[in-house]
């Protein structure tokens, strides 16, 4: 897990956006909502366990950088 704080908020990020595909695609798929729905917890958990193991880290005194999507395209940094 990385330890900078710009670089744990863009993978929150990105596993934020998996777990909201996941969702998408259970409202569409009705047989498989069960499964996909869990995948999306999982998910969830993941990004959950990368913000405490950086708060609890040695440097959690520092919160991380609130500018991170400065630099994504727009498109990216809607998705979040």
């Amino acid at each position: 897990m990385a330890t900078d704080g710009t670089a744990v908020l863009q993978n929150v990020r990105r596993y934020r956006a998996i777990v909201s595909l996941y969702r998408q695609a259970a409202a569409f798929r009705p047989a498989q909502s069960w499964s996909l729905l869990r995948q999306a917890e999982e998910w969830e958990q993941i990004a959950l366990m990368e913000l405490e193991a950086y708060y609890s880290g040695p440097d959690h005194d520092q919160p991380p950088q609130a500018n991170f999507y400065a630099d994504a395209p727009w498109p990216v940094a809607i998705a979040a």
